[in-house]
């Protein structure tokens, strides 16, 4: 991974009228990781994604893509831009091929092996002669990351590119971003309200709500921070265990899977020598862990996604 970033927003603010929709937004992406764009209903997460595709001019602040300023040096900048807004938009009486030949046309230097070299990167080798109209909502998917991956972009920006998909062709998707991320070293903004599908999808994410970032963090680190040691207990008699977790000063929550007591990894041992000892039955103990739809729940006050 190249130390310089492939993305820099610097300050990106956005003002309509009197109404400030974005404020002030700084992050970076470097290059070959996947990065999640989450946010509240109206947040800004779609006025910032305009905003670094030119479709919106920031009031203040830039966007710079390998180092071009989309404001200043647009064509330069927007060269190194691959992008899909909610489902692509293909020729549908047209095969595949011939709608990435068409789109080719629009582009110097894209001939038939670049067409070639993108249908195997997103798996599409076997019915890319077969007309749009008969691919399934996961295929036209592919079909446009393979357009917007003509031009070997360093950037591919996707604003909700699951909208749609069944479980199977969510995955599908998630795989080949991994994969072009991984292999050919693109950076990927994605904007989701899947957010178990983010957790799976992104190295990092940044959450934005009224416009500002809250935060920017690895995955990881996210959903572990300030987080309280959790256990869940499965047993044969919950109501006896949990009378004795309390006997013992333990914390404990009556959830659908079993127990969930707050006890450290020293104590779980102790715990389940207790219950032994009581003659209750234990079926399985393990590590309970926030999820990042816990955490941005927790961050953002509960506050429904886009």
């Amino acid at each position: 991974m190249l130390d310089k970033p492939i993305v820099q927003i610097q300050g990106l603010t956005k003002r309509i009228g009197s109404k400030l929709i974005i404020d002030n937004l700084s992050f970076e992406v470097p290059r070959g990781e996947v990065f999640g764009f989450l946010g509240p209903n109206g947040a800004g997460k779609t006025t910032t994604i305009r905003m670094m595709v030119g479709l919106m001019t920031p009031t203040a602040g830039d966007v710079l893509i390998e180092g071009k300023s989309i404001r200043r040096e647009f064509e330069q900048a927007i060269r190194q831009v691959g992008a899909i807004v909610e489902n692509p938009e293909m020729y549908k009486y047209l095969s595949g091929y011939k709608n990435l030949v068409h789109y080719a046309r629009m582009v110097p230097g894209v001939g038939p092996e670049r067409i070639r070299e993108v249908v195997r990167l997103v798996g599409l080798d076997k019915r890319i002669h077969d007309k749009v109209k008969s691919y399934s909502l996961g295929m036209r998917q592919r079909l446009g990351v393979a357009q917007a991956l003509l031009h070997k972009p360093s950037l591919l920006i996707l604003d909700e590119p699951t909208n749609g998909l069944d479980p199977a062709g969510i995955r599908e998707l998630r795989d080949y971003l991994r994969a072009l991320a991984r292999n050919e070293g693109i950076s990927i903004v994605v904007s989701s309200h899947l957010l178990a599908e983010m957790e799976l999808m992104c190295d990092r994410v940044g959450i934005i709500q009224n416009g500002r970032l809250i935060d920017v963090r690895q995955i990881g680190e996210f959903v572990a921070e300030g987080e309280t040691e959790r256990y869940l207990f499965r047993v044969g008699t919950p109501d006896r265990a949990e009378e004795l977790f309390r006997g013992l000063g333990v914390p404990v929550h009556r959830t659908e899977e079993g127990l969930e007591a707050d006890a450290g990894a020293e104590r779980v041992a102790d715990l389940n020598e207790a219950l032994v000892k009581a003659g209750i039955r234990v079926y399985g103990i393990w590590p309970v862990k926030k999820s990042l739809e816990d955490k941005f729940l927790e961050m953002t006050g509960g506050e429904s996604l886009a």
